[in-house]
């Protein structure tokens, strides 16, 4: 039962698992050798449902190993190449909501963000540029201010296209990294390490049964900021 335990799971049919990730958990098996929410994932199945043999898990997109919120996991063949058009894609059928906490106020309460960004795989970053730059592809995204605190600032997120690092890497160019994303020029580690960017939420137009699901992913439990932000959105509405 300790496997089943350390994950929590937000959605489950048949034909797709949707899981809330932790901060500092790695979604599929790397150079680490630390065990990976996939495996977690594959191992809650098999006990679950007694399954004899390995079990099937497909990864249609990842989370940045410091990021928390839902991830989504395809459990048949069929289901996979689906969702991996609809990610790939970036249509109509797919949109993903992530809460960022920042320090600084953005100069407006919403805007859309354009930029162009470089993956450097040595460094595992992505450059920002302004303008069209060769081998760089254009990152959208928009973001709207959802309230504050004395010293802090969560903002919404929407993707319009899906690079590297990109929220971070965006957000970092208009002079508000989030809390905690040292590689991206926050000044100080968030304790017990992770960054304060959560994918709070995913809605696609199911796989197999063509109806649209939203999924959202509630905030990392234990942490006295995204309590204290969170209370402040739930008051306005």
């Amino acid at each position: 039962m300790a496997k089943e335990k350390k994950i929590e799971v937000l959605f489950e049919d048949n034909h797709i698992i949707a899981v809330n990730k932790r901060r500092g958990d790695i979604v599929q098996g790397d150079k680490t050798g630390d065990e990976p929410l996939s495996e977690m994932v594959k191992a809650y199945i098999k006990e679950k449902y007694n399954k004899p043999g390995d079990v099937y898990l497909g990864l249609p997109h990842r989370l940045d190993r410091p990021v928390s919120g839902v991830v989504v996991f395809a459990k048949t063949s069929k289901a996979l190449t689906r969702l991996n058009l609809m990610f790939q894609q970036k249509d109509a059928e797919m949109s993903k909501i992530y809460w960022a906490i920042v320090s600084k106020c953005p100069r407006l309460e919403e805007e859309v963000l354009t930029h162009y960004l470089l993956k450097n795989e040595e460094r595992n970053k992505s450059n920002v540029f302004d303008k069209k730059k060769k081998n760089a592809k254009e990152a959208v995204l928009e973001y709207k201010l959802m309230t504050r605190s004395q010293k802090y600032f969560l903002l919404e997120v929407k993707l319009h296209t899906g690079r590297h690092h990109q929220i971070r890497a965006q957000l970092a160019r208009i002079g508000c990294p989030i809390r905690g994303d040292l590689k991206y020029g926050y000044p100080r580690s968030n304790k017990g390490g992770g960054i304060d960017l959560h994918a709070r939420e995913i809605s696609f137009i199911h796989p197999v049964k063509q109806e649209r699901i939203t999924i959202k992913a509630p905030i990392p439990k234990n942490d006295n900021l995204w309590k204290e932000l969170y209370h402040l959105v739930i008051g306005k509405s």
